[in-house]
């Protein structure tokens, strides 16, 4: 459960199951303190650059957003003061976090970067950018950042997020100092949930359900879509009995993944198409109080670039869906594994348990083994950009024939 506000160190709440991360960004923090005493720090646990690492849901962001918070709180993390409020909440003066919305940072987002780093914080303590999914991050994009991590203004401080320190340019990880998250424990989400008032099972199903990521944990144990998408994924195991069938199973895959895009991006885009016309002077003819549909010349130039950057966050998205699916698929295919082998291990997917035992009487640990490969595979061909139809189609053949 969280702490009541007030309580010391509260912004590290959210930060589940990390205590070795929490103990090295406190230090950092009260070091950081010291400095904005003018006093000597003693210790060098704080720096300028920061790399967070660690598995999908580990809280690599939520880590660095409350590390940007204790760093401006008087206290270093009360939880509870108008610097913790206003930095967790995304509208602190001082803290900008940066989440790209397309499939990569732009270097037009790197260069607003490095002029925001410039400028000195209003309130005299830090200025902090948060970068989440910094290894989306081009070579070009990187190399416009490498001068501030190099040679930072004063009082400015760069958090970045990735998986994994392989993820990011070498020239970028070189200039950070790492914090290492690890996947929170089932049993820590689960006392999680269960604290924002989950009931028990449901909370232990969805703890283990999400592999260890609490925001999916959330949604699972909340969202009966959520849900119902997981199981449609997941039934792509018994589908895939012929050709035929396993070419309709990854269709439909794919076209669930774009449908959830599409739900999650579709006001969004709404909204900030009408901000953007209105912007752009088509909202009301001058002196007569009516709607004109009429824009600006020039201003088709600017619709344009907002509608591919609302495309590029669709794919990114339809994307990311596709990836949980096929997270969820090789977890599933690992139980398998695991009940063929004998290993008396936890199932990641209990409520498949009748699933799981239909497929290992079916097959052999050996195939279950490239049916595992053929899905981490499908993963990598979409984020390398594959059409995500036919990675998919090739991941369903290969799950057919082995």
């Amino acid at each position: 459960m969280s702490p009541p506000p007030g309580t010391p160190h509260a912004v590290w709440a959210d930060v589940v199951d990390q205590g070795p991360v929490i103990s090295q960004l406190r230090t950092a923090a009260a070091a950081a303190a010291e400095i904005v005493r003018g006093a000597r720090p003693t210790t060098d646990a704080m720096t300028h650059a920061w790399l967070f690492t660690g598995p999908p849901g580990s809280g690599r962001s939520v880590a660095a957003r409350a590390f940007a918070a204790a760093l401006q709180c008087p206290s270093q993390g009360c939880g509870a003061c108008p610097a913790c409020y206003t930095t967790l909440a995304g509208t602190h003066p001082d803290v900008r976090i940066i989440v790209p919305q397309r499939l990569h940072l732009v270097i037009r987002e790197a260069r607003q970067i490095v002029a925001d780093s410039a400028r000195a914080p209003y309130d005299g303590r830090w200025h902090v950018t948060v970068i989440e999914d910094a290894d989306r991050m081009e070579e070009r994009t990187g190399d416009t950042l490498l001068k501030t991590l190099e040679e930072p203004p004063e009082r400015t401080v760069l958090l970045l997020c990735a998986p994994s320190p392989e993820d990011v340019l070498p020239t970028i990880r070189s200039r950070c100092r790492p914090v290492t998250l690890r996947t929170p424990s089932a049993k820590a989400i689960a006392d999680v949930l269960h604290g924002e008032g989950v009931d028990g099972a449901m909370a232990a199903f969805a703890a283990r359900a999400s592999l260890g990521h609490l925001g999916r944990a959330r949604r699972l144990a909340t969202d009966e879509g959520a849900r119902r998408r997981r199981q449609d994924a997941l039934s792509i195991a018994t589908a895939v009995g012929s050709v035929p069938a396993c070419l309709a199973a990854a269709a439909d895959l794919v076209d669930a993944a774009g449908a959830e895009a599409t739900a999650e991006t579709e006001v969004l885009d709404a909204a900030e198409t009408s901000a953007l016309r209105e912007a752009l002077g088509a909202g009301l003819v001058r002196g007569s109080g009516k709607a004109s549909t009429t824009l600006p010349r020039g201003a088709a130039g600017d619709l344009k670039e907002l509608e591919s950057g609302q495309k590029s966050r669709r794919t990114r998205r339809q994307r990311d869906s596709l990836d949980r699916a096929l997270v969820d698929l090789a977890a599933l295919y690992r139980d398998v594994l695991a009940v063929q082998l004998g290993a008396r291990v936890p199932a990641y997917q209990s409520d498949q348990a009748a699933t799981v035992e239909q497929l290992a009487r079916a097959g052999r640990p050996e195939s279950t083994l490239r049916r595992i490969e053929a899905a981490l595979a499908c993963r990598e061909a979409v984020s390398a950009s594959v059409a995500p139809v036919l990675a998919v189609e090739a991941m369903a053949l290969t799950l057919q024939r082995c």
